[in-house]
């Protein structure tokens, strides 16, 4: 097999030991995992709290809390005002629902005083306006308050349409049915990371990315190993990229694909905010299938970074301004 140029692959495992630590994916089986039976005397689990799984949402963090979020789960969107009368009520009814579907859903609370342009992106003609949104788009809307039987109803027709289609929404049942007691239960090692990892080390990342593809295609929904193949695959990309394209971008700034090409050779050069600054702007000049493929590439790449990343906390707010 060839090998790369030494001093680039020095280079890119400096920016990755600075993004996700490898060594920390180590999956566990989680379809082995069973909530052991209660004993007379076990203490009761302490409740859940409402607003556990619901979030106030600002224009600054549509992007993250909606429309990433919503890849993995749905999440329900209310639209509120001040002066309409009916949105707490509408509020405390789908916070406290959201507590008893255990994070099968979330919910998303706007002030449309406070963020206008978000009322506009929905054509909100009422208040308070219910949206369901599923995979980056709105799939079910509407703008009264319905009783709390057709509103649980909807919640649960919602939940199994898309339970197939949203990994996040089985891996929350699975937690909700299992409960607080099975976190503290020893965890098998799983040979199949073992054995991707072994690739990863040594060098083989074709390998080590269809022992993560083989996880995905069992486990659709496991974190791990979307998060350690997320990794592989940036490394095998960008060791194998001509650094020249970083010049060919900057003189050819409608060539899409240099553009991205760049974001992760800059990335790999520990230069994450000017990665990232490339690809924003892009999406900011860009439209069509160009603007959603600059945004695509840079959302993969937030993934290579702890969520809580003061990097990828400011680009996904230059994310969200560019989009809307």
């Amino acid at each position: 097999m060839t090998r790369p140029d030494p001093r680039q692959t020095a280079a890119l495992s400096a920016a990755l030991s600075r993004a996700v630590d490898l060594s920390a994916l180590k999956a566990r089986a989680d379809a082995t995992k069973t909530a052991p039976p209660t004993g007379a005397g076990a203490a009761p689990a302490p409740p859940t709290p409402e607003g556990a799984f619901s979030t106030d949402v600002t224009e600054a963090t549509f992007q993250n809390e909606v429309v990433e979020r919503s890849l993995q789960v749905p999440v329900v969107v209310v639209l509120t005002a001040t002066w309409a009368s009916a949105s707490q009520q509408l509020i405390s009814t789908l916070e406290r629902l959201s507590v008893e579907y255990g994070g099968a859903w979330v919910l998303a609370k706007v002030d449309t005083e406070a963020n206008p342009r978000i009322p506009q992106l929905f054509g909100a003609q009422t208040l308070p306006m219910t949206i369901a949104i599923a995979g980056g788009q709105p799939v079910e809307a509407f703008g009264d308050v319905p009783p709390e039987p057709q509103l649980r109803q909807w919640l649960t027709s919602l939940v199994d349409a898309l339970r197939g289609r949203l990994p996040g929404i089985e891996a929350a049942e699975r937690a909700a049915a299992a409960g607080p007691a099975a976190e503290a239960a020893p965890e098998p090692e799983d040979e199949r990371f073992s054995a991707a990892e072994a690739a990863f080390e040594r060098g083989d990342y074709a390998a080590a990315e269809a022992a993560y593809d083989a996880i995905l295609a069992a486990e659709p929904g496991n974190a791990e190993a979307k998060a350690a193949l997320a990794q592989v695959r940036f490394l095998a990309r960008a060791e194998v990229t001509d650094p020249s394209v970083i010049v060919r971008a900057d003189t050819s700034p409608n060539d899409i694909d240099a553009q991205l090409a760049a974001a992760d050779l800059e990335l790999a050069g520990q230069n994450a905010e000017q990665a990232f600054t490339r690809l924003i702007n892009v999406v900011r000049r860009s439209a069509g299938d160009d603007r959603d493929k600059a945004r695509t590439h840079l959302v993969s790449l937030f993934e290579l970074f702890a969520a809580d990343d003061p990097r990828v906390m400011k680009a996904r707010r230059d994310l969200a301004s560019a989009l809307f």
